[in-house]
């Protein structure tokens, strides 16, 4: 149970850091760091397919483009644009919605007493299969087309039109 907290914490810590760092790419490798806290998370929770999940799309492919599309942008501050008043107060809103968030979880944790665990297997691979291809079937080979259909669209949209004759 130590090992839970501890990692929740560096989670916090690395997201403050991820929100209140003034160089993006440092932001941007704190934000991998963070991906990697919530891999722990999913490690500890019994969820190997969403830790690898995790590590594999997020914090190898997403993150890392992320990291090199800020390295191209060459951001520099007399290209950043001044932030308005309206942009800076609904900032603090969200601000103020996010601690009410913390404070409401932390008052439901306080309430809870010994964690009861289940079934030890839900977040393995075998018993997703089974949950995916029995209970939710149609809508998984329904998005499959439709990402299938998506697909093919992107490609047509980007061939370029060539003139035969």
């Amino acid at each position: 149970m130590g090992i839970f907290y501890f990692v929740a914490f560096l989670s916090i810590f690395f997201a403050l850091m991820t929100i209140f760092t003034k160089n993006p790419v440092h932001s941007v490798l704190y934000l991998v760091i963070t991906f990697f806290t919530f891999t722990i998370h999913y490690i500890l929770l019994n969820a190997q397919f969403l830790a690898v999940v995790n590590f594999i799309v997020y914090m190898g492919a997403i993150m890392v483009l992320f990291l090199f599309v800020l390295m191209l942008l060459n951001l520099n501050k007399d290209t950043e644009p001044m932030k308005s008043t309206l942009v800076k107060v609904i900032g603090a809103i969200a601000g103020m919605c996010l601690l009410a968030t913390f404070l409401g979880a932390f008052r439901v944790l306080e309430g809870q007493g010994e964690l009861v665990t289940g079934n030890t297997d839900v977040g393995l691979v075998k018993n997703l299969g089974k949950v995916l291809f029995d209970e939710f079937l149609l809508p998984f080979e329904l998005s499959s087309i439709l990402l299938l259909t998506a697909m093919v669209g992107a490609i047509l949209l980007a061939k370029k039109e060539t003139k035969e004759g």
